[in-house]
């Protein structure tokens, strides 16, 4: 690993005013803030199709996982769609693996337009898990999204220190000592 570490965040949202889009930015302040260098991966910049197995390599796949592999850690942001996260992030994840998760720091972000977002969370962690990545304990739920921002920033001080909380545990924990393979990522060879 570089001395400063280097961090990715993915938000799972391609909505132009994005409150998930807003909340990782915040968290790359945190990064920075840190010590770490951070960086937007922003998936409306991508081509990745449905995920396929026989086109893994389909559109931008290739420099987007490299892209990820290439990160100290990995933020992942989501808004909450039917008590889960989105397919956007769905599909980015799904063109990785153990390749780009494996013993990776992740955190999490996700936002609601009603009630915390915890299933949503909740299901991100699983997935994580299921790639033996090692996931931060912090996380950020933002309900109520819409009255959560005021001019593109945090209009909650406690909200705001959380979300700049996980920028800073993102690059504290960057290389944290794995833990053994789960359960599930040995069950998971789809993955490999």
């Amino acid at each position: 690993m570089a001395d400063s570490p280097r961090v990715v965040a993915i938000p799972g949202s391609l909505r132009e005013t994005s409150h998930t889009r807003t909340g990782l930015r915040r968290a790359l302040d945190g990064v920075r803030e840190a010590g770490g260098s951070g960086e937007l991966l922003d998936l409306r910049e991508y081509d990745l199709p449905p995920f396929d197995a026989d086109r893994d390599e389909a559109g931008d796949a290739e420099a987007f996982t490299r892209r990820v592999r290439e990160a100290d850690s990995v933020l992942l942001g989501t808004p909450m769609y039917h008590g889960s996260y989105s397919s956007p992030l769905k599909t980015a994840i799904d063109y990785c693996g153990f390749d780009e998760f494996e013993d990776e720091t992740v955190g999490l972000l996700a936002v609601a337009g009603g009630g915390f977002p915890v299933t949503a969370l909740d299901h991100l962690r699983s997935v994580c898990r299921a790639l033996n990545a090692w996931v931060i304990p912090h996380q950020v739920a933002i309900p109520h999204a819409s009255e959560q921002f005021e001019d593109g920033e945090f209009a909650d001080e406690g909200l705001d220190r959380r979300t700049l909380t996980l920028g800073r545990r993102a690059v504290q924990y960057a290389d944290i000592e794995p833990d053994p393979g789960s359960f599930e990522g040995g069950q998971n060879v789809g993955a490999e």
